[in-house]
């Protein structure tokens, strides 16, 4: 393998995971290129992920959107008409014991219809710029806060399904996160987006979104946080599995991992960063 540096933009457009979700990674990796020119792209913690849980901040953080960041909402997609016949549906339809908010709807639907693409280019390698130029903090706390809230009367923890057409490297006992807002889905069988790469995950802060995604209900989508880590408890490479793939990981969840938490929202010094559970 010849290891190098490159900028992989013209290569991460095309990952495709269960559900519609794209990993689009527009900077500079360390990656492997076999002799077939085959990319492998090493999982790891993604340290530089923005990755705020708003453990102990919530409130003043949705005081803070409302007054500040949703008014200046501009890249988010919250306001589109399309989000907002969207976002009115699903107020018709949700679940009464589900405590979402006109807004949760909204960004629910504003992600799932597209906004998901621009948002995790920016959560990925973001945290540099997190209480500065980042541009997404409305969205990014209305998903987090979403999950949060529907995770209140849903079960502990689901086996979910993740799909890539690209591939994925990582080794048995290491511990990782997706680094972003990452789809997956209760539904194996979603061959048609990607076979290189599939991951088998056992989630337990990851929220079932029901009917809320604006997509094919038999995509069954379960949104897993930026700040959720896994463990990798095996790396199946023989193509022989179940879900048909060249190279399936199986990941169980370890615990939550915030090193942004509350950084936004309070200055107050008895908020503890990062968080870790």
């Amino acid at each position: 393998l010849l290891t190098i540096y490159l900028d992989i933009f013209e290569y991460l457009h095309n990952i495709y995971i269960f559900t519609w979700d794209i990993d689009y990674v527009p900077v500079h990796v360390l990656v492997n290129v076999s002799a077939a020119g085959i990319i492998r792209i090493p999982l790891s913690l993604s340290p530089d992920s923005i990755d705020d849980m708003y453990y102990g901040c919530s409130q003043k953080m949705l005081t803070r959107v409302k007054r500040y960041y949703l008014p200046r909402s501009i890249r988010e997609g919250l306001n589109s008409a399309y989000t907002e016949s969207c976002a009115l549906k699903a107020m018709k339809t949700k679940d009464l014991y589900d405590p979402l908010s006109w807004n949760h709807l909204r960004a629910l639907c504003a992600f799932t219809a597209g906004s998901y693409d621009n948002l995790n280019r920016a959560v990925r390698k973001g945290k540099a710029s997190y209480k500065t130029s980042f541009e997404f903090h409305s969205l990014h706390f209305l998903l987090t806060d979403a999950i949060h809230r529907l995770k209140l009367n849903q079960r502990s923890c689901y086996t979910s399904y993740r799909r890539s057409r690209l591939l994925f490297t990582g080794e048995p006992g290491q511990v990782i996160r997706f680094g972003s807002f990452a789809s997956s889905s209760l539904n194996k069988d979603l061959l048609q987006f990607g076979r290189r790469s599939c991951f088998e995950i056992h989630t337990c802060f990851g929220a079932y979104l029901k009917s809320y995604s604006e997509f094919d209900s038999d995509e069954d989508e379960v949104l897993i946080p930026p700040y959720e880590m896994f463990s990798i408890v095996s790396v199946d490479t023989s193509g022989e599995g179940e879900l048909d793939c060249d190279v399936v990981f199986k990941l169980e969840t370890a615990g939550i991992y915030s090193s942004l938490n509350c950084q936004v929202s309070l200055t107050d010094s008895t908020i503890h960063n990062p968080f870790v559970y």
